[in-house]
């Protein structure tokens, strides 16, 4: 195995460096080495991909569709992306200037925040939340500034946010991130909640990226694109991996102004290119004829959640009923006196269930563990019943 030459060793981006790697995947990776253990570590559905979806894939190939696709993605699947947003949510978009196919949400998320920050920007981003927008910010050489919104109940109001912008000071501030329905929390906005913080960001000279990559899974009201309140300020991220549990497939979308857009595409194509063809037909089979797949995914999802939610509660690990996702966020009793991180691995080194620390959401998730109930019945039935086990343990040494 090659060694790296003692003289290239301090060649190194700077900005790059000091960012760590996905501690939501650095705890899946480490915990999958202990023998038995059950995971609720990623977001990643247990269902299989439908098969008039996998299909579409197959008959792309052997149609030899294997030439380099448009940059902006095939405008087949650009037209039913705009369709399907327009039917679902009322938000409406331009599949010619104003739509492109990216290589998964987290390409879109790179993309967009490559196409507006400069070093030294600032993003306001509502924490515990994925980690992802901190580590994209912080490539681009901006300042990720998190807001605690645990004692609201994981929302960010109208009020904190005014607060936030006036202290960091509103010329330095040039993004707000929004992830609803929430990973992982699981936390999902009314269309008032949304009023309000669209009531504060309306007169301010910044963008709202709004990533809603779980819209399709939400269990108690109807999901309110914030794209429909902000059109000329949003960034709105979606993509087929959650709801068409199609997360090997690698397939997201941006949408935006057109100006926007066009300087997006920029950032998009010099990275990727552009997306393959057989995973955006087969894409474009799940937002057409596959528009209801999510739905019997959606209404499992719901009884694993109220099934979770019950015992955890019960169990004495004060939680909030998720109204959309596949995650629960839990408080670690105080008295157990366990960090998340020390809680996270006892659990799985002595309980056998793999969970992920709180803090891997940002600074406030910390003394919480998240649980993604994209699992099995089965294996979330064994892993409550260890967690039970394992919690009288711990309470019978507090």
């Amino acid at each position: 195995m090659p060694q790296l030459d003692a003289n290239v060793k301090d060649i190194v981006n700077q900005t790059v460096a000091p960012i760590g790697i996905s501690p939501i995947r650095y705890f899946a990776q480490k915990f999958a080495k202990i023998p038995d253990l059950i995971k609720l570590t990623l977001g990643e559905p247990d269902f299989n991909v439908p098969e008039h979806v996998k299909q579409a894939a197959i008959d792309s190939i052997k149609a030899n569709k294997s030439h380099y696709a448009p940059q902006k993605g095939i405008l087949p699947l650009r037209q039913a992306i705009s369709d399907y947003l327009d039917d679902r949510f009322g938000v409406h978009y331009d599949p010619a200037t104003e739509v492109v196919v990216t290589v998964g949400a987290t390409e879109a998320i790179f993309a967009a925040f490559g196409a507006i920050l400069n070093p030294g920007d600032k993003v306001l981003i509502p924490t515990p939340t994925f980690s992802l927008y901190m580590a994209v910010v912080k490539l681009f050489g901006a300042i990720p500034v998190e807001i605690d919104t645990t004692a609201d109940g994981f929302q960010l109001t109208g009020k904190h946010l005014q607060a936030v912008i006036d202290r960091e000071g509103a010329e330095n501030v040039k993004a707000l991130v929004l992830n609803f329905p929430g990973n992982p929390t699981g936390f999902e906005y009314t269309r008032a909640q949304l009023e309000e913080i669209a009531n504060v960001v309306r007169d301010q000279s910044m963008y709202v990226m709004t990533d809603e990559i779980y819209a399709e899974l939400t269990y108690d009201q109807p999901h309110v694109s914030m794209a429909e309140l902000l059109p000329g300020k949003s960034i709105l991220v979606n993509g087929l991996s959650k709801s068409h549990a199609m997360t090997g497939y690698r397939v997201g979308y941006f949408v935006g102004p057109a100006d926007f857009i066009a300087n997006a595409t920029k950032v998009h194509g010099f990275a990727v290119t552009s997306v393959s063809n057989p995973a955006q037909y087969a894409a474009l089979a799940a937002l057409t004829t596959g528009r209801d797949d999510a739905k019997p995914m959606c209404e499992a999802y719901r009884q694993r959640r109220d099934f979770v939610v019950a015992k955890l509660n019960a169990l004495g690990y004060q939680t909030l009923k998720p109204a959309g996702a596949f995650y629960t966020f839990s408080k670690i009793p105080a008295e157990f006196q366990l960090s998340s991180v020390e809680f996270a691995e006892k659990l799985a080194e002595e309980g056998k269930v793999g969970v992920t620390p709180g803090n891997c959401f940002g600074e406030s998730g910390e003394g919480y563990f998240r649980i993604s109930y994209a699992a099995s019945m089965a294996d979330i039935q064994t892993a409550m019943a260890r967690l039970a086990v394992f919690t009288e343990k711990l309470t019978q040494h507090a």
